[in-house]
């Protein structure tokens, strides 16, 4: 089977069978795709880089390094020290998957604005929001409350967050950046979307009309957040389905 980040400069090649999806809430995770992060797994000997121009590796932790895009910011790989395997992110994956979502870990960690499984929380209070990247060299804060949070299923928000995106429209004057160290993708419909250019993580997206939001999974603090619709539902992975009862839109509402 193969996978690609959004703009073509990695590609890869995994022989089957492939592992099952984990989804993965801890904040690592959570920061570096936007929301929460989805994979497959297999042996490094079924296990194959195709194009590899554009991959860049950021050591997360002592335990594994985690592998993304460098031109177009998409999350890819996660890699775990002296273990003969990799984990790549399902939403990378072309064309049917015939994989199914098994479990979700450390839903603990998981964002106040959504629940890991079921109907999301009632929002939390929150005034002032503080954003950061996971290494930390995008740091920012916003007023608050998060307020509704929208999760978009379209085939270029699953191929670089790596499953798929929940986001917040912010004016993005309104963002006080402390540290700033970014790289934008221009995408094909004329939006951009900024990310860390030192770790991989989703930080926004500017649509060609000048409208803005933020990735949800960077906020800090408790958000004032709620997640509300899905959109773009038709583009979904056959992988999962979600299971919180909003709404559900085939495409933009």
């Amino acid at each position: 089977m193969r996978g690609s980040c959004h703009c073509g400069a990695v590609v890869f090649e995994a022989d089957p069978p492939l592992r099952d999806v984990i989804a993965c809430h801890c904040t690592q995770c959570r920061k570096i795709s936007g929301h929460y992060w989805s994979a497959s797994a297999v042996p490094h000997d079924r296990f194959r880089l195709i194009r590899d121009e554009g991959l860049a590796w950021f050591r997360s932790s002592a335990a594994a390094q985690r592998g993304f895009c460098r031109h177009c910011g998409a999350s890819l790989f996660w890699q775990p020290e002296g273990e003969a395997r990799i984990s790549f992110a399902a939403g990378a994956l072309d064309g049917p998957t015939g994989l199914r979502t098994v479990s979700h870990w450390l839903g603990e960690f998981a964002g106040d604005y959504y629940a890991p499984e079921g109907p999301p929380p009632a929002p939390s209070q929150a005034t002032t929001l503080h954003g950061s990247c996971l290494c930390g060299a995008n740091r920012f804060s916003l007023p608050g409350p998060m307020g509704e949070v929208g999760a978009c299923h379209c085939t270029q928000c699953r191929k670089l967050s790596g499953h798929y995106s929940a986001s917040f429209d912010a004016a993005e004057d309104s963002l006080n950046w402390q540290a700033r160290a970014l790289s934008e993708y221009r995408t094909p419909g004329g939006g951009s979307r900024g990310f860390c250019s030192d770790c991989g993580s989703s930080l926004y997206f500017r649509a060609a009309d000048g409208g803005f939001s933020v990735e949800a999974g960077v906020i800090d603090n408790p958000t004032g957040g709620q997640l509300v619709s899905h959109i773009f539902f038709a583009d979904k992975g056959d992988y999962y389905e979600p299971d919180d009862g909003l709404p559900r839109f085939a495409a933009w509402d």
